[in-house]
Order: C-alpha cells, then structure tokens, then sequence
C-alpha cells in the first residue's frame, strides 16, 4: 500500500489535564488526518512510564498494560464514573508540554473516585476482559499492588518472599488486596476499551496505526519480574549483561540501555511462548508494528553490567530466522516494520529480505560523506521500505538543519533539491522528496508538518531528562496544513 501518515505520540496529543489522552483530541487528530489525505498515524509504545526514568515510553514497568496517564476522564464522565464537578479545579497546565507529574496527581485521585463508583456494576466486557487478558493482567496488578506496599522500590528490593514470583504470590495478593488488585484492573480495563473505540475510529476513517515495540523491556518490570527465568540474571535479580548500542551517530561512546537480556535458548525452549503472546496482544490493538532496534534480532550488543558505557560490549548472535518462523507459524500475517539504523551487518538484510520486512530511510541521515550514494537518499530507495524525516530521536527537520549539519551537509541539500529555498519552504521541500519517492510509506513527525524547530525535539538519546515533553496546540491542526498535505499527498499517489 502506497500511502503517507504522520508520527505523533499519545502523550503530544492535546488534552486539558497536562498530558495528551485518548479523549476528543484523539478523534479530531484522526479527523486531520483523514483530511490531508493520509493513511496512517504511527505512535510510540503507549505502556505506563515511569518518572524516575524520564517518563520514557520506551523504559516501560509492562510490556502489555497501557499509560493510565492516556485514559479519558471526559469518557469516565459520559459513562457516569466521575460528575462534572470532578473535573472543575483542574491545574493549570501548560499548554504544548507535558507536565506528567502534576497530570499524574491530579489523574490518579479520580481514577480512584471512577473505580469506586464503578464497583459491582455489570458493565459489559469486564469479566470477558479479566478472562482474555489473564495471562499478563493478573501479574501486572499484583506487582502494582506490591510497588506501592514497598514504596516504589524496584522488584529485586523487594522482601524474599514477594521477590521471587510464582502464582500463589498473585493469588495471595488478589485476596489480601483486593480492592487495589482490582482497581488496577479497572484502570486497564477503562484504557483498552478506550483505545479500542479510538482505533475503530481511525479504521471507520481509513486510518491505519502504527504501534512500535521496544525489543528489550526494563529491568524493573513486571515482566522481568514474573519470568525472571527468560532474562540473563544472577542469583539476586541483578543483570549479568546490559543492552545497547556500540559507538553510532547519536553517541560516541555508544548507548548503555541498561534492560537485561534475554535468554534466548529459553525462550525457544519454551516456544518462544512470552514473545508469541507479546506479539499477539499488540496486533489487537495496531495494524502494523514497527520492531524497534530491529538488528537485535539477527545480533545484539551485550555490555557487562558495571560498564559505565558501552564501549565494552561485545556481538552475540540473536534468535535470527527460528524466532520469526515460529511467529509466521501463529500469526496468518506479520505486518512489521524493521527499524533497521545503525551499524547494520549482511545477516539482519538477510534476515528482513527472507521475511519481507521492510526498513526504514531517514532523511536527515543521507547528507553525510557518502552522499550521493547514500542509501538514504530518495533516488537509493527501493520500494519496500518506509522513510521519514525523522523519528523521534532525532531533532526537528529545522533544528537538524539549523543547528546540527555542517556547511558542507547544507550545500549538498541545496544541490540535491535542485534550489536554495527559504526557512519557511525548506522543510515542505525535504517532505516533497520523500513524497515524490518510490518508499512505500512516508510517515513526517508531526513538528516537522508544522516546521519547528529545535525546541520541540521529542528526544535526545544518551540524555536521562527533559524529553519527551514536546505537545501539540489546539491551535495546531490548521485547514491550511491540511491542504498542503492533501495535495502533496494526490499528486505523488498516496492518499486516501
């Protein structure tokens, strides 16, 4: 399918309460969308963050539950779960930035308030729910549950007997907290059915979403917790090896991610079984699935655990062609996108051509010293592949060019564009190239659509703070952007 879309996280979506959610501002995007012709919206992972990491989406407690920062509380109004009197004092947040902090406070008491009122009801769908997800919903709450009895302290910090995880851990829990194991239950419960009436929206418009699965999960999950077997750990919980990256372009002494490795020889032992479940919750909720850090899959980097950086990591060899031929054998289609940057080696090409993967071309990557026979330029793509801007390590299309490409990169543009256009047009001329292109998709960022710069970067990698605070305006889904992208859009064959 030829089509465009645009990147824009759940979190940068308007909202009144501090942080973007899955209210009337999720519709009224889809809505831009469908009127510019686009086809899909990609968004990052939507699973709960954690302040002390930054809020990352990608350094999640679950590798299955959803953000409770996301859950409508207009809707829980709609449903009767809250008065309208509930959501009268709200803070004065500021608009265009995330304020996960304060919207958190103020989102947690009435989600409290919802749960009380929503006790004993027979909604429909709530014990079917509580029954499908059962695998990793009991587990999630449990840890929940024991996260605020041991005061927010990691898993591994934990007394012996909640440390190390069997069923009769949760089973106790469920009874001894009752009330609280299923509060949380409830709030998961109140997040996916909100999220299904989003994504039925989206299909009802012609909208295809795009989640994105981290390859690794964080250390301190409930994940890590439940099935510490599957992760390369010592006798206390701790990591023996670290994931990350060797030296790149983003840093150059490499990335130290810090999540636990897999065991992979367990996982096939048990038919990859964990990741087969992981796969098939997110397929019910995206369309397609963008594998993030990909070439983990076919070789990873695995750094000691008390290295500093990453510059002491070593290549191992990754479950490679058995992993994905045991999804194909479940899964009638695998609809991924390979995120394929970096130092790429033969066997993960390899491994993307067998299955049909297709990668990614970002555009601010293709003005360097290999230029013109870089393969992120437009006239090196091959079809099968999805090009973009930018992603969201990256900074704005503007900012890259302002502020990070050196004279010589800026030259190369204007040769390459044919002209030497002005600030204001400069982007929409970058967009036009990958537009015009052979790649299958195009997905711009949404502050690249706007023309931002620098200031409403989402993410600087290696960085611990200040990210991923960027949000749209109201203001911001203007009739003219619309008509710009939809034209573009017709004339290089990709809209609706």
């Amino acid at each position: 399918m030829r089509g465009s879309g645009i990147l824009l996280p759940i979190s940068s979506l308007p909202s009144p309460y501090g942080v973007g959610d899955l209210g009337i501002w999720a519709y009224r995007f889809i809505d831009f969308l469908r009127g510019s012709g686009q086809c899909f919206w990609q968004i990052l992972p939507f699973g709960p963050t954690d302040p002390f990491l930054d809020n990352s989406p990608y350094s999640s407690p679950s590798a299955f539950a959803g953000n409770f920062l996301f859950v409508s509380l207009e809707d829980l109004l709609q449903k009767g779960l809250l008065e309208r009197k509930d959501l009268q004092g709200v803070p004065p947040f500021r608009e265009g930035f995330c304020d996960y902090e304060r919207s958190a406070d103020f989102k947690k008491k009435l989600l409290e308030k919802a749960w009380v009122s929503f006790k004993g009801s027979k909604t429909p769908g709530w014990e079917r729910f509580l029954e499908e997800n059962q695998n990793w919903l009991e587990s999630w709450c449990a840890f929940k549950v024991l996260k605020d009895r041991f005061e927010g302290k990691p898993w591994y910090m934990w007394p012996k007997e909640f440390k190390e995880f069997n069923p009769k851990v949760v089973e106790r829990i469920k009874e001894e907290f009752e009330d609280l194991f299923f509060k949380e239950a409830f709030i998961q419960f109140t997040f996916f059915s909100q999220w299904e009436r989003v994504k039925r929206y989206a299909e009802e418009k012609g909208i295809l979403i795009i989640g994105d699965l981290p390859l690794y999960v964080t250390h301190d999950s409930c994940d890590v917790w439940a099935n510490r077997h599957l992760f390369e750990l010592d006798s206390e919980g701790m990591p023996l090896f670290v994931a990350g990256v060797p030296p790149d372009y983003f840093s150059s002494k490499g990335q130290r991610w810090g999540n636990p490795l897999y065991r992979w020889e367990a996982l096939k032992e048990e038919g990859y079984r964990w990741w087969i479940e992981r796969i098939r919750h997110n397929l019910k909720y995206f369309h397609v699935l963008r594998l993030d850090h990909f070439r983990g899959f076919a070789g990873y980097w695995a750094i000691p655990f008390g290295s500093e950086d990453a510059q002491q990591g070593k290549w191992r060899k990754g479950p490679g062609r058995d992993f994905f031929e045991a999804l194909r054998k479940r899964f009638y289609v695998l609809p991924f996108v390979a995120e394929d940057l970096g130092i790429i080696t033969p066997d993960v090409r390899e491994l993307m051509a067998e299955f049909g993967f297709p990668g990614m071309k970002v555009l601010q990557f293709a003005f360097g010293d290999d230029f013109p026979k870089s393969p992120y330029l437009p006239h090196n793509f091959t079809p099968n592949c999805f090009a973009y801007t930018g992603t969201h390590d990256n900074n704005t299309l503007l900012g890259w060019f302002e502020e990070e490409l050196s004279p010589e990169g800026k030259q190369r543009v204007f040769k390459y564009l044919g002209k030497r256009p002005h600030r204001e047009g400069l982007v929409w001329e970058m967009i036009r190239l990958l537009m015009a292109s052979v790649a299958q998709a195009v997905i711009v960022p949404m502050q690249d659509v706007l023309g931002l710069p620098s200031s409403a970067r989402l993410n600087i990698p290696s960085s611990s703070k200040g990210n991923w605070r960027w949000r749209l305006k109201t203001s911001d889904l203007r009739s003219d952007l619309m008509e710009v992208l939809k034209e573009m859009s017709f004339l290089y064959g990709r809209a609706l």
